[in-house]
């Protein structure tokens, strides 16, 4: 389906080569403000053409909003978001008329609806995309103005080319250094580099590996760290849509992504259950929190109030502009040589898809649990609980918590 979320719900809209891209979003709060250059400065961030690492399609990725607004505030209505696709070249794609392309979604397009897109990808092009970054932009907003929520991503390899952290390969997994970054990175420090790495050593060689693949018309993948900071306790949907369900749910729904990892990931299985457990410590602000947070800021599929940092695993671009032994839809041995304008690696501008599909996710999870609250609260208190466990409830700050 194109829609995602249950009470913030986004739909989006648009192929690669039609007339427009955008989304609706529904459920979006009133009283929030909100104008179109809010949601630019993300949208330039994830545009084609800002270096030569990336794409040279020419699109400025202008954002309308059409409807939901007025006088620089939400309505509560649906918001209606629109960007042109302006720098379209679909005769450059007449080869798909012939063959389904090597790793994309060409063939199972055509099995499933019996027609496809004859351009671009259509649907599974990323700029689909265009829309999820856009809404999650205003629900991005809603989370920073309501709870000071930061959500912060950055690549953090690319091919064989890692951040120091993901060499670790001792008990701590994560050195004081990685998590130091967690606690202080910002989008100014990414966006120094063009990769969008905030290690200037390491981005250097990132660079270096994307011209390198590029420059034999190849391409090259690696994996995106986001953090989520100043999250509010409560939020997620045990049993089925806890929130790492979620979040996974949403990064895994991105274009050309191939895996997801939460807290200690896959790194966390190689240690016994002494050395992975997160011990509560009271913390110097009087509340309880967890010593190392290997869970990523998640238990039971519900936020703690740490910190939460993920992971995300992108494959190299299928489209390349090496010729390729492949077939026709026939079963016709031949060789395609892809055309077109292609990411030789989509990592640098994927960091704000990233961001926007965290903020969808978070937003959903924050107005389902302001309406859990909402309804609790026209019920009497709650006395049954022990005293020690109320105390620790009555310490939490409104910003802390979700309520109605």
């Amino acid at each position: 389906m194109s829609r995602f979320g249950t009470l913030f719900r986004v739909t989006t809209y648009g192929e690669s080569h039609c007339k427009s891209v955008g989304c609706i979003v529904d459920g979006c709060p009133p009283g929030l403000p909100l104008v179109e250059s809010d949601i630019q400065k993300q949208l330039n961030r994830r545009r084609p053409g800002q270096s030569n690492l990336t794409t040279p399609r020419d699109e400025k990725d202008q954002v309308t909003i059409q409807s939901g607004t007025e006088f620089g505030v939400t309505l509560g209505t649906p918001i209606g978001l629109s960007v042109p696709n302006q720098d379209q070249r679909p005769h450059d794609y007449t080869e798909t008329d012939f063959y389904p392309r090597p790793s994309h979604a060409d063939w199972t397009y055509l099995l499933k609806y019996g027609v496809k897109a004859s351009s671009g990808g259509g649907r599974a092009s990323a700029r689909e995309t265009i829309g999820r970054v856009a809404a999650g932009t205003i629900a991005e907003k809603y989370l920073h103005m309501a709870y000071g929520v930061e959500i912060v991503a950055f690549v953090s390899s690319v091919s064989s080319v890692k951040m120091p952290f993901l060499e670790s390969d001792d008990e701590d997994l994560f050195s004081d250094d990685f998590m130091q970054l967690l606690n202080t990175v910002t989008r100014d420090d990414v966006d120094q580099h063009i990769v969008r790495c905030p290690d200037k050593d390491v981005s250097e060689r990132m660079r270096e590996r994307i011209l390198e693949a590029k420059s034999k018309s190849d391409s090259v993948g690696g994996t995106i760290t986001c953090v989520v900071r100043n999250v509010p306790p409560g939020l997620g949907e045990p049993c089925f849509d806890k929130l790492e369900a979620m979040l996974a749910h949403g990064m895994l729904s991105l274009p050309s992504t191939k895996g997801f990892e939460i807290g200690s990931g896959f790194r966390g299985t190689t240690l016994f259950g002494h050395q992975h457990n997160d011990p509560w410590v009271m913390g110097t602000n009087g509340k309880l929190g967890t010593k190392t947070n290997r869970s990523g800021g998640i238990q039971g599929g519900i936020t703690n109030g740490e910190h939460i940092y993920f992971r995300v695993a992108f494959k190299p671009p299928a489209t390349i502009s090496q010729p390729q032994k492949t077939a026709t839809y026939d079963g016709t041995d031949g060789v395609l040589a892809a055309r077109g304008r292609h990411d030789p690696c989509v990592l640098p501008r994927a960091v704000p898809i990233v961001e926007a599909m965290a903020s969808l996710v978070l937003m959903d999870a924050v107005l389902i649990q302001q309406a859990r609250h909402t309804a609790t609260k026209l019920l009497p208190p709650i006395t049954t609980l022990p005293p020690t466990m109320l105390g620790a409830l009555t310490k939490l700050d409104k910003n802390e918590q979700v309520d109605g």
